[in-house]
């Protein structure tokens, strides 16, 4: 469920069309819409209500400043990856002692800087990771606290690329490693376990890989327990998916309805990291035609963003739904919508059909508020995006657009 609908013959944001905002802010543009953030939360922490949990966002999938504060007043919880994400939620009024650190390749540097914020906990990728984590606490005068990321080998059923809990991926730790370093780590006078942790992977669009895999952590969990390795969080990741074309993800409702009984189980506080659910269909980039092109075999419709705007159609050939923010009479027509960029892999979408389009209009790319800007990049040096939140018939600014000023500021070749 979002706030994006055609009323009066436009798309709109809330209570704001498309179109003007584009013709007011300039393209490419992520808009995104306030209402839906709160609600997409706020949904999912009732319907979690059985059992005492921490929702911590995972702000990987969407960074900006003002979408991070946005979750820090509703009582959010951070699941971040890097240190730069950290001074990112640490701005937004991010609670410290609400944030894990996930992540396979942690430097000295950033877990340093994370200790001195005194963050909730870290999760535990590797033994060699854990004795680092060790020797920095120690060398801070201070305990680590940290959970380790065990690896379920359980099928997410989602794209190779973004699955994470099977035994071949590079994350987490194996049942039986994980539980011989749980039980070696008592020796450890700078680093306690807290608790356990898992991530199965993205866009995951059933039940059944989540209740099999907490299955298996619970009964984890108890045999942790029965070692004498006391845990007071229970940390199940994310990757709850969302609808781009026709997909029929779980509602927040019927996702709590398959996980909740199980976690009711254990005597611990549930941590959620949910990243796509919360943001996903919350950002559309609304993007300008600028040329049709017709060949002997093909329609194309040249718009002004490209795949350093959004990379996932060329990343992961993945679907996203394409509409023109005022559509226009007349007979639809089969066409590929292809960015600026010096690529053959650079589109938007293939073989769609769209009613007519002239230069000048503009066309609403849905379902990009995850890993959309997020993953841009200033290929062809191309600067990014203008980012845009509205509220009601508000909207504000919360990135302006980059220059060619500020893409050349930091070199120094000349």
């Amino acid at each position: 469920m979002d706030r994006y609908a055609t009323k009066h013959g436009e798309v709109y944001c809330e209570d704001l069309p498309l179109r003007a905002l584009a013709q007011q802010y300039g393209t490419p543009l992520y808009v995104y819409s306030a209402g839906t953030l709160a609600d997409h939360f706020q949904r999912l922490d009732r319907a979690l209500a059985p059992v005492a949990h921490t929702i911590c966002y995972a702000v990987k999938a969407n960074s900006n400043l003002a979408v991070l504060r946005t979750f820090a007043e509703l009582g959010a919880g951070f699941d971040i990856v890097s240190a730069g994400e950290l001074h990112r939620v640490l701005k937004a009024g991010g609670d410290p002692a609400r944030i894990v650190f996930a992540g396979v390749g942690k430097t000295a540097e950033e877990i340093a800087f994370a200790l001195r914020h005194n963050i909730l906990f870290f999760t535990i990728e590797s033994e060699e990771e854990l004795l680092r984590i060790n020797a920095i606490a120690a060398a801070h005068d201070t305990v680590a606290r940290f959970c380790i990321r065990v690896n379920p080998d359980v099928d997410a059923h989602t794209h190779h690329y973004i699955t994470t809990g099977k035994s071949e991926n590079k994350f987490g730790l194996p049942f039986t490693a994980a539980r011989a370093l749980y039980l070696a780590a008592k020796n450890l006078r700078h680093a306690r376990a807290v608790g356990v942790q898992m991530h199965i992977g993205s866009q995951i669009t059933t039940t059944a890989p989540f209740v099999a895999a907490i299955t298996l952590l619970a009964a984890f969990v108890n045999e942790l327990r029965a070692a004498g390795v006391a845990l007071e969080y229970v940390d199940v990741g994310g990757g709850m998916g969302i609808i781009y074309r026709d997909e029929t993800p779980p509602t927040a409702d019927e996702f709590a309805a398959a996980v909740v009984p199980v976690l009711r189980t254990l005597p611990a506080h549930v941590l959620f990291e949910p990243g796509r659910f919360m943001v996903g269909n919350a950002g559309v980039l609304v993007t300008q035609v600028q040329y049709l092109k017709t060949t002997a075999t093909k329609r194309f419709v040249i718009v002004d963003a490209g795949m350093n705007d959004l990379i996932r159609p060329a990343l992961y050939e993945a679907y996203h739904a394409i509409l023109p923010a005022v559509p226009r009479a007349g007979a639809a027509q089969e066409v590929d919508v292809v960015g600026p960029i010096c690529e053959s892999g650079d589109f938007l979408g293939l073989a769609r059909t769209l009613p007519p389009l002239e230069p000048g209009d503009f066309l609403v790319v849905r379902s990009a508020g995850a890993y959309g800007f997020a993953m841009a990049s200033n290929y062809n040096t191309r600067p990014r995006a203008a980012e845009v939140m509205v509220q009601g018939d508000q909207a504000r600014v919360v990135r302006r657009r980059e220059t060619i000023d500020d893409l050349l500021a930091a070199e120094l070749g000349l």
